[in-house]
């Protein structure tokens, strides 16, 4: 329908024509959000009209009920048009998408590669043109294709392309973006668009189709067409406006000739909605030849449109009246119909052969558990999980049935749908389980919530369902099983018992000392005690051997917990290498949120919030609450840290929100070393010893047994500068007497510095030289803070020459790292003693985003823009952009002179 045509929209139409026009300047996504028949499909019509106008490509999907369950329908719909131009992205991702549509075989490596290849090729096509994506009925989108957009919508601010959809109303689809609410025609508009329309209606029926449909344009056009079948009056108030509609599409539809009836109903359980196949599929269901006369009559009738490719519905709700309108049986006999010409199509044959039977058939039940398989492979995970769903309804025996249900769940899991995982599990609790499925539901049941919360008792029974697993011979469950004790161990902070029990289990387990979960669980589940072991182990794997990115992020977490800083960092970054080249963005929020972690204690803290704030986001992304809280309090540490007291308080209190409903000892405990770092920072030092000491205490909740080594030198310079030393020395002493169980390097570097600046006169400057000839190149944060110390010792003890040197090194390094409020106590310190030397540093990249520093830092690699959106997940357009801000941040004028601004 033409735009001017539409009455009562023009707010509507001018929020998207505004978007398109605004194309060339930035991206939107303005979603229509309504109920069925209000118009949302006729603005988008508009709209399009509108783009091509403009000359932007506009680019059109359908989601369609029944095609809800299959994988990427609605995104080869949409791009079919673009396909032929896939050679200008990279091989990887034409393969992922070829993948995803069946046009190559192989596995789909992950949604998200897809969902990039996505991206890069509408990014190339809008090189030459706008692309404006305009997507009818996102309610009905199968979930693959919904991720992708949803993908596509929070990385287009900078390309010339807009996203239009329409939605709805109580459907998820409107999240994509801004929403615009469609609501009823006022009075006035609805009786002008009813006389455009019927005019020739009496004034009695005017009123009752006025006062039926309510203000929705469809219903007051097709009640009205139903008048001459029936007054509209005779419809009771109470149903449904919808109901009322398909009614009306009723009406129409019982009067076609057989074969046209046969044929619209196949189209309507049919979701590729190709020509050929509906008329060959009417054909086997009618018994006899069918031609595209069939097809007239309903073209006739307002319900379809068709042409030699395939036939499209004028509207959704005349699909569901026609499903409404057929019995059950002729709708499994339509099932039937389209599965007997699928026989090229081995997945979709399954499904509408699944769809056509009522009771038990093991037969399909075991062909439906092997198509999960295929849709494994092409990333479609919804569709595998529904298709063993199905498969167990459809199994004659119970126990698999419940097998069947488990796997389902597992793969729900995989998506992080609790909704999902809890209704299979839920399922699969009743029927006769084996001994290992049900140890399986109970790994379940544990490794969705990540491990939290850490009660002890719950730990202590994965712990014996665990061995019980390797008894049976299954160690790879019992792996599992104790890595999601382990992890509840970590989250929480249960009792020795619990922790021993999970270290005790998995050193029994025969053969498996290689595998990373085996290391991992051992470090995550007693962190102190099992250091020693795990550091043995962890020296005999060399990062770049690993060509498993799973297995890297799992040393990485290993190395990490028994606090090997230096020995995570060169895991992990492996990791995310791997991990990025595969798209697997959930397992990389995860690796980039520890390296933020990492990268901090070891003086990185332009890398630690680079990596902190795509951590973020990606587990946002990815759907991971509990790893996007770790970059919030990460972030509060390093404001801390810089200096910035008020946002570190604001965020450590902002992380404290999800702890505070579950016991999750671990962020307790980094919201409180934030807190007191951000106290030493403002020099409040008497708060900060009270707010770090919780940290070491074993009765309080902030108290966590990893955590408390990253405070170490912290509480010492609090008790040291705030009049608590005796408190201090004892903390410190019970920090010694763990270094006698642990290597940790993260305790023995910070113990070097709390021995020095806590000592007694006669003593210190033989603690200050002995951890400053200690080898420090991997901790310079760690080494300018004892330089500081040292220098600042030295000149209140009046040997102010030699107090200078130390200043100075530990300087330099606090202007390199960014750590602000540090460089000047040590310029104060050097102008007391005599430098006049020591000037205010020079603009730095600290005031760049983070996600700035990280494009700046690869760009000065003489990375391409493809590169780096590639690497980050955004398009070169948006690398583009942030390069364009960030030259003018740094003073200067070109790409070339990246590198030297940065060093």
């Amino acid at each position: 329908m033409d735009g001017g045509a539409l009455i009562g929209r023009e707010a509507e139409l001018a929020a998207m024509y505004a978007a398109v026009d605004d194309i060339a300047a930035r991206g939107a996504v303005l979603v229509a959000v309504g109920e069925p028949g209000i118009g949302k499909s006729s603005l988008l019509q508009a709209a399009g009209t509108h783009a091509r106008g403009g000359d932007c490509l506009v680019l059109e999907a359908t989601g369609v009920e029944s095609e809800v369950g299959l994988p990427f329908a609605g995104l080869h719909q949409l791009l079919r048009p673009v396909l032929p131009q896939l050679d200008a992205i990279p091989p990887a991702q034409q393969r992922a998408l070829r993948c995803a549509f069946g046009i190559e075989d192989g596995p789909v490596r992950s949604l998200f590669l897809t969902a990039l290849a996505t991206l890069s090729l509408i990014s190339e096509v809008a090189v030459a043109r706008p692309v404006v994506i305009a997507i009818d009925d996102l309610q009905w989108l199968d979930e693959p294709t919904h991720e992708v957009l949803a993908f596509l919508a929070r990385r287009i601010d900078s390309d010339p392309i807009v996203i239009l959809g329409a939605c709805r109303t109580g459907y998820p689809g409107s999240v994509l973006g801004v929403r615009l609410d469609v609501n009823g025609l006022d009075e006035a508009d609805a009786r002008r668009l009813l006389l455009r329309h019927a005019r020739a209606l009496s004034v009695v029926d005017q009123e009752a189709v006025l006062t039926q449909a309510a203000g929705n344009p469809l219903a007051l056009v097709e009640l009205a067409a139903a008048v001459p079948n029936g007054s509209p009056t005779a419809d009771p108030a109470f149903i449904p406006l919808s109901a009322r509609l398909e009614r009306a599409f009723a009406a129409r539809i019982t009067e076609l000739p057989p074969r046209t009836r046969d044929a619209t109903l196949v189209a309507a359980v049919d979701p590729e909605g190709e020509t050929p196949e509906i008329l060959a599929a009417t054909a086997v269901l009618a018994g006899e030849p069918v031609t595209l006369d069939a097809l007239e009559p309903a073209a006739v009738a307002g319900l379809i449109e068709f042409d030699l490719v395939r036939v499209r519905f004028r509207h959704p709700l005349i699909r569901s009246a026609i499903v409404q309108s057929e019995t059950g049986g002729r709708h499994r006999a339509a099932h039937a119909a389209l599965a007997a010409v699928l026989e090229k199509d081995p997945y979709r044959r399954t499904w509408h052969r699944a769809q056509s039977i009522v009771g038990p058939d093991d037969e399909i039940a075991d062909e439906l558990e092997l198509s999960h398989v295929a849709s494994i492979r092409r990333g479609a995970v919804t569709t595998a999980i529904a298709a063993l769903e199905r498969s167990a309804q459809l199994a004659a025996d119970g126990a698999t049935r419940g097998r069947r249900l488990l796997m389902a769940a597992e793969h729900a899991f995989g998506l992080g749908r609790a909704d999902i995982v809890d209704r299979l599990i839920t399922a699969a609790s009743v029927t006769p389980l084996s001994d290992l499925d049900q140890a399986r539901m109970e790994w379940l049941r544990e490794i969705f919530s990540d491990g939290v919360p850490g009660d002890d008792e719950r730990i202590l029974e994965l712990s014996r369902i665990a061995r019980e697993s390797a008894r049976a011979g299954d160690t790879d469950l019992a792996l599992n099983l104790l890595l999601g004790a382990a992890l509840r161990c970590w989250w929480a902070n249960p009792g020795a018992e619990a922790r021993a029990r999970v270290a005790s289990v998995t050193l029994g387990l025969p053969d498996v000392r290689d595998d990373p979960r085996y290391v991992a669980t051992l470090a995550v589940a007693e962190p102190i005690r099992q250091a020693r072991t795990v550091l043995d182990i962890l020296s005999k794997v060399s990062a770049e051997t690993v060509p498993n990115g799973d297995a890297l992020r799992l040393f990485g977490a290993a190395a990490h917990a028994v606090g090997d800083q230096p020995r995570a960092l060169e895991f992990l970054e492996r990791s995310e290498k791997l991990l990025r080249y595969r798209g697997r963005l959930a397992l990389l929020s995860q690796v980039l949120a520890m390296q933020g972690v990492v990268r901090l204690d070891l003086g990185d803290w332009t890398g630690s919030d680079s990596a902190t704030e795509e951590a973020r986001r990606l587990a946002t992304d990815t759907g991971q609450p509990i790893w996007s809280i770790g970059p919030l309090v990460n972030e509060a540490r390093s404001a801390a840290l810089r200096g910035d007291s008020e946002r570190a308080l604001r965020l450590a209190a902002l992380s404290e929100q999800m702890p505070a409903l579950r016991p999750l000892n671990l962020f307790l405990a980094c919201a409180q070393l934030a807190r007191g770092f951000a106290f030493i920072t403002a020099g409040r030092h008497a708060e900060a010893f009270d707010a770090l000491r919780r940290v070491f205490d074993p009765a309080d909740p902030c108290h966590h047994p990893r955590e408390q080594l990253c405070g170490v030198m912290f509480v010492a310079e609090a008790g040291a500068y705030g009049d608590r030393r005796a408190d201090a020395r004892r903390i410190i002493a019970r920090m010694e007497d763990l270094a006698r169980i642990t290597p940790a390097p993260l305790l023995e570097v910070q113990l070097r510095y709390a021995r020095a600046v806590l000592a007694d006169d006669d003593e210190a400057e033989a603690l200050f030289r002995a951890g400053l000839a200690t080898d420090l190149s991997r901790w310079p944060w760690v080494k300018a803070r004892l330089q500081f110390a040292y220098g600042t010792w030295l000149r209140r003890h009046r040997r102010v020459t030699e107090s200078r040197e130390p200043l100075r090194q530990a300087l330099d390094v606090f202007r390199l790292i960014g750590a602000r409020t540090w460089a000047e106590n040590a310029q104060t310190e050097l102008r007391a003693a005599g430098d006049r030397t020591a000037t205010s540093p020079s603009v730095s990249p600290e005031r760049l985003t983070p996600q700035e520093q990280q494009i700046a830092r690869m760009a000065a690699e003489g990375m391409s823009n493809r590169e780096i959106g590639q690497q980050l997940f955004l398009s070169p357009r948006t690398v583009g952009s942030h390069l364009y801000r960030i030259f003018p941040k740094l003073d200067i004028t070109s790409r070339n002179q990246l590198a030297a601004r940065l060093s």
